[in-house]
């Protein structure tokens, strides 16, 4: 093995650990997926932008603002929120303080449709991780995967707001 490439590879334990993150990152969108299509005819990609929206101050962001949060650029959100349009789920709307930004604001037929495929889709994410982890151990996952998110990129890591607090605006 050359020189340089022996310096740069994984050692055996290093190689363990990877093999384990590749493979969840192959298998988990592949289920949710399946799931999501099945219950409700959406992709996890489409059900990550219905749900940030639902999570959101008036169930609105700007659409540079949530394709970060669905580290996407900006033209693969808009194909999925013409799609989600075209479905009566979502509507774009030009910021009215800044022409140069676009809002995509759910609406009621999308609140709808969150609220119809949440339970399922949750209760799939708590069997796959949750049921599999015990509390500490999950506590530790959101620690580690945060800190990898950050390592990747500087953009912000979206994180849940207290559901309640937005039922209530």
């Amino acid at each position: 093995m050359p020189d340089d490439l022996e310096s740069a590879s994984l050692t055996a334990e290093e190689l363990d650990v990877w093999a384990g993150v590749a493979t969840l990152l192959e298998r988990l969108p592949v289920a949710l997926d399946a799931q999501l299509q099945r219950d409700s005819g959406l992709t996890n990609f489409e059900h990550g932008i219905l749900f940030a929206l639902f999570s959101a101050p008036r169930s609105t962001l700007r659409l540079s603002v949530l394709a970060n949060y669905a580290s996407c650029t900006l033209s693969r959100l808009s194909r999925a929120i013409s799609r989600l349009e075209a479905k009566g789920w979502v509507r774009r709307e030009a910021d009215p303080t800044d022409g140069r930004f676009t809002f995509g604001i759910l609406t009621d037929a999308g609140r709808s449709k969150v609220l119809e495929s949440t339970p399922a889709h949750h209760a799939l994410i708590r069997r796959l991780i949750f049921d599999a982890l015990s509390p500490a151990q999950a506590k530790a996952l959101g620690v580690i995967t945060r800190k990898i998110a950050e390592t990747i990129g500087p953009d912000a890591v979206w994180r849940a707001q207290d559901p309640t607090a937005q039922q209530a605006e």
